[in-house]
């Protein structure tokens, strides 16, 4: 098991999380995905959502980087974590089961994880 794989493993642990993954905010490349990967979703799509996100808040008066999306329907939260590093930053990613997570709990802890992810 690489530290990645490892380390979503860990962010498994939280209350509700269904999938997790780690995106190139680039290129939208895949690092690692665990648990249910059609609930996480590809990692272009989200690369792609991030940017275009960026960019509105950006052309609005932002000029901050992107930290966090969170995305909420009826079953689930869909939760994009920006995770800085040297180069390229990448996005930890992450499904919830709405009715089985304390979002601010999870929005807390994936936090926590964003920061270690890469160590």
């Amino acid at each position: 098991m690489s530290a990645i794989e490892a380390s979503l493993t860990r962010i498994m642990e939280t209350p509700g999380i269904t999938g997790a993954a780690l995106v190139d905010a680039v290129t939208g490349l895949t690092y690692c995905v665990v648990g249910d990967a059609l609930e996480v979703g590809s990692g272009t799509e989200t690369a792609d959502a991030a940017a275009a996100i960026t960019d509105r808040v950006g052309r609005a008066g932002g000029d901050d980087e992107l930290e966090s999306v969170i995305v909420a329907s009826e079953r689930r939260y869909h939760v994009v974590q920006t995770v800085r590093r040297t180069g390229d930053p990448v996005l930890l990613v992450a499904a919830l089961d709405r009715n089985r997570t304390n979002l601010a709990l999870a929005i807390r802890q994936l936090t926590r994880h964003a920061e270690s992810v890469l160590a």
